[in-house]
């Protein structure tokens, strides 16, 4: 099990980061909101991600930055539940949509809940294509 967040895994185009918010879908957990695209990047890993948390909630940079630090760690940890279940490369965003300031333990316990999620909307989505 690899438990790293490499460099080529950040989603850091600003096209493809134009295109999640213009033709993305959404899927959501309170308080985290996952929005993804379908894509075609040239890196050998299966997804690309980035996380925000919103100037609207936190004003001070040093507690975004803090909700951003804890959504990586919960992605690092967890992205074995998408990876494993991926047919095709996405990218995705990772939001904390909240004023509520959740402990650790509770956003990762949402995290898992929101990858297992989009894991189950992606096949059903598979199904009814075939």
């Amino acid at each position: 099990m690899d438990f790293k967040y490499p460099k080529n895994e950040k989603l850091k185009s600003k096209k493809t980061i134009d295109s999640l918010f213009t033709e993305g879908k959404s899927v959501g957990k309170y308080p985290l909101r996952l929005v993804f695209i379908q894509d075609n990047f040239e890196d050998d890993v299966p997804l690309k991600m980035g996380v925000s948390v919103s100037k609207k909630y936190f004003k001070k940079a040093v507690d975004r930055n803090y909700f951003k630090r804890i959504l990586r760690e919960c992605y690092r940890l967890n992205k074995h539940i998408l990876i494993e279940n991926l047919d095709q490369k996405y990218c995705l965003m990772f939001f904390y949509q909240t004023k509520e300031r959740l402990s650790y333990q509770e956003i990762n316990e949402k995290t898992i809940q929101l990858f297992e999620k989009f894991v189950l909307s992606l096949r059903k989505k598979e199904e009814e294509n075939n």
